[in-house]
């Protein structure tokens, strides 16, 4: 099997979504040269930064927003965007060389003087007999600062599917249909907010940041691959010392974003996410003897 034929041609077509969903949401400001690296097999043009829907792309540095229904409709061809470019990535790993895996490193000896107890001690201490420690061997307990969330400046795609969850999903109640629950001491009603509307402005920082790994990542495919490479490597090491890890970076079943079979395929990229599944499940099976 020719792979590189297949890892260009799905390659493009996830430019030409890519671009699409960009100009979609009005943020071709914002990804100036992932956007031109787009438009060279897309269909993206212009740069004004607000579409017709009402996305604006705020070019002046401050947080993105966009209408809930433009949100929605960008996110619904998101998912199986990344899931496929999820694929195209195992299947880009297949293509470089096999390298022996790398020893696991040693662990460095503990320093004496610090605070991890000596083999005698433990026996002594396993015997129920106290062992007194001077307090100059003993570390100063660092001061607890508290920390300060900020949002990340950029992430990187994953590389594994994100899992199902197991249980029964719970039954949540939106703001709007809260119970209220009202005393006989003349309280007043707490105002309910009202139900979403199609035109309400959410936040779309991280958005946009999941469009700009998925662009890092199509922009340097050898890289990501090389990552994917590295995950298998530590998955391997993980078994062997009887650790939990992930069997497969591809969860069971359909992929996430990717239509029931009775359902039509509406869009370029269920068609081709839909071959990437099956060749990326090609490269993984184990080594090509065609």
């Amino acid at each position: 099997m020719d792979w590189q034929v297949a890892i260009e041609r799905n390659r493009a077509a996830l430019r030409r979504v890519l671009a699409a969903l960009i100009a979609m949401a009005g943020f071709d400001r914002r990804f100036a040269p992932e956007a031109q690296s787009c438009h060279a097999g897309g269909s993206a043009t212009g740069g004004e930064g607000r579409d017709a829907a009402g996305g604006s792309g705020d070019p002046a540095g401050g947080r993105p927003t966009l209408p809930r229904r433009l949100h929605r409709a960008v996110l619904r061809l998101l998912r199986p965007t990344e899931s496929a470019a999820r694929r195209l990535i195992i299947v880009a790993a297949k293509t470089l060389p096999q390298a022996p895996p790398a020893p696991e490193p040693a662990r460095p000896a503990p320093r004496p003087g610090g605070t991890q107890p000596n083999a005698a001690v433990s026996v002594l201490r396993s015997l129920g007999i106290a062992i007194v420690i001077p307090p100059s061997t003993v570390l100063a307990p660092r001061r607890s600062v508290p920390a300060v969330r900020r949002p990340p400046a950029s992430i990187a795609l994953p590389l594994a599917d994100r899992l199902r969850n197991p249980g029964p999903r719970l039954r949540t109640v939106p703001p709007h249909a809260a119970p209220r629950i009202l005393s006989f001491e003349g309280a007043v009603p707490h105002r309910l907010p009202p139900p979403p509307t199609p035109n309400d402005r959410l936040d779309a920082t991280r958005l946009v940041l999941r469009l700009r790994a998925l662009a890092a990542a199509l922009d340097d495919l050898p890289r990501q691959a090389r990552r994917f490479v590295r995950w298998q490597a530590l998955r391997a090491r993980a078994r062997a010392r009887g650790l939990k890890f992930r069997i497969s970076p591809l969860r069971s079943g359909r992929p996430p974003g990717a239509r029931s079979a009775s359902r039509p395929l509406d869009h370029e990229i269920h068609e081709v996410l839909r071959d990437l599944h099956w060749f990326a499940h090609q490269a993984l099976a184990g080594p090509d003897t065609s």
